[in-house]
């Protein structure tokens, strides 16, 4: 119930804040994929080493459109409470 009460107490500003640091870290994770992809197969000869960096970089990468999957549920639910409390 104390972990509760600190969520209740957060603000609005708090909130936003916290999305807008969450969208910016989700982009910068996304972009450092990217870059990784780029990077993978430099000079590397190895069919087996370049399948087996793809195959990471997809786990990671999937991983990531998971948690922002998770993420945007989440924050529809929060907009959809604003929406109903503002309807009241």
């Amino acid at each position: 119930s104390h972990i509760m009460s600190e969520y209740v107490r957060m603000t609005d500003t708090e909130r936003d804040q916290i999305d807008q640091d969450a969208q910016i870290f989700m982009r910068t994770c996304a972009d450092a994929i990217h870059q990784l992809r780029a990077e993978a197969h430099k000079g590397v000869q190895s069919t087996q080493v370049k399948e087996h960096r793809t195959a990471v970089l997809d786990f990671i990468e999937d991983y990531l459109k998971r948690v922002c999957k998770l993420y945007s549920e989440q924050r529809a639910i929060r907009v959809k409470r604003v929406i109903d409390k503002k309807r009241l």
